[in-house]
């Protein structure tokens, strides 16, 4: 079969991302391979290389157009109303790329936005009374809360949620796990597991730890 070429002197770096873009958001990150990305532009995979050396730079790029995404947080507001708008930010754009999970957070050679989204973060929590220690460990525990809870989303997700809380329940003998039984009795009604629900109590739970952390440690009091 004949792969179309597309026109000479159209590809440019911003083709290139989106390309890659779409085809891990379809197929995942095993699937993304400069081959494969030139296949689904048109062009032959040297032309790819122009515009990224090497496939550990597509990635880099690529996780920055994720962050590029993200709500960047303002030291105009209030601490906690703005990790929470972040962390509802990253939690909806993980969901869009359950791929970059696994990317996200370790990029030898993270790009502009990358790194301006974590400045922002930090300069927030740093203005909110935060030491650089205490600071850095709110930043860790916020973090895995927000992936701990994306990872899980996605798990859930790949196994098809289409099936009713009642059919899973009947699907399984819990007669000797009475408080298995009793959560499903409980979702049976209902249309889907409540995620999102899940998601805003954790969220509140860690931000108020998140404030202890500062007020009970060696950051500044309210």
């Amino acid at each position: 079969m004949t792969t179309l070429r597309a026109p000479r002197n159209t590809l440019t770096r911003e083709r290139v991302l989106a390309g890659a873009l779409e085809l891990a958001d379809s197929q995942g990150l095993d699937a993304l391979t400069i081959r494969a990305l030139a296949t689904q532009l048109g062009v032959r995979p040297m032309s790819i290389y122009h515009y990224v050396a090497t496939k550990e730079a597509l990635l880099d790029a690529l996780v920055d157009v994720v962050f590029l995404e993200l709500y960047v947080p303002t030291t105009t507001g209030e601490w906690r109303e703005e990790l929470t708008r972040r962390a509802r930010s990253v939690h909806s754009s993980l969901g869009r790329h359950p791929w970059a999970l696994t990317v996200m957070e370790s990029r030898a050679q993270p790009g502009p936005a990358n790194l301006a989204g974590h400045e922002a973060v930090l300069d927030l929590l740093g203005t909110a009374g935060f030491s650089v220690e205490a600071a850095g460990h709110a930043y860790a525990v916020l973090d895995a809360f927000i992936y701990g809870f994306a990872l899980q989303d996605a798990m859930l997700r790949s196994v098809g949620l289409s099936t009713s809380a009642a059919e899973v329940r009947d699907g399984m003998d819990l007669s000797r796990h009475p408080r298995l039984a009793a959560m499903a009795a409980h979702y049976a009604e209902a249309q889907e597991y409540p995620l999102d629900t899940s998601f805003d109590i954790g969220l509140t739970i860690a931000l108020e730890g998140i404030a202890r952390l500062r007020d009970d440690g060696d950051g500044a009091a309210d």
